[in-house]
């Protein structure tokens, strides 16, 4: 394979194919003219269909289920009430979540499990992760009833 390799170089191409424009042939610029066309229609097949024309800007309709001309007082006290309905759902969902609690304690006390032990166990692992960053359930519930106090004040 290196032999091979060896005994082409650039120059010598150059020179051969000048060699062989140079000699009178009858037919040289049709053959030309249909080289180009057929290396010019390979190319434009492998253009993507995507790549000729951007696609559209799409139309984005903005729709607002809110009156425009909103007071603040308005604003706070839809907010409010959309919060008051949060904690509603929240505590419903803790609700829950206890019953669940009790009914899987009573299912394991009544297979013989120590899920006494099995609490414990959850409460040393939750301490020991430490308190989440952030502010205290206490704290944002007051920072909330100062919000929608002042939609009333």
């Amino acid at each position: 394979m290196k032999d091979f390799f060896r005994r082409i170089s650039p120059r010598r191409a150059v020179t051969d194919f000048a060699d062989q424009w140079q000699q009178p042939t009858p037919h040289r610029w049709q053959i030309l003219g249909v080289a180009c066309a057929a290396t010019f229609a390979v190319f434009m097949l492998f253009i993507p269909d995507s790549q000729k024309a951007p696609p559209a800007r799409p139309e984005v309709m903005y729709i607002s289920t809110f009156d425009e001309g909103r007071t603040e007082g308005e604003i706070i006290a839809s907010n409010c009430a959309n919060q008051e309905l949060k904690n509603e759902l929240e505590a419903r969902i803790a609700a829950s979540e206890e019953r669940k609690r009790e009914i899987y304690k009573a299912l394991g006390r009544a297979t013989f499990i120590d899920v006494d032990a099995m609490e414990e166990e959850i409460a040393e692992e939750q301490a020991s992760e430490g308190e989440p960053a952030g502010p205290t359930p206490e704290e944002v519930a007051l920072s909330v009833e100062e919000y929608c106090a002042r939609a009333t004040g």
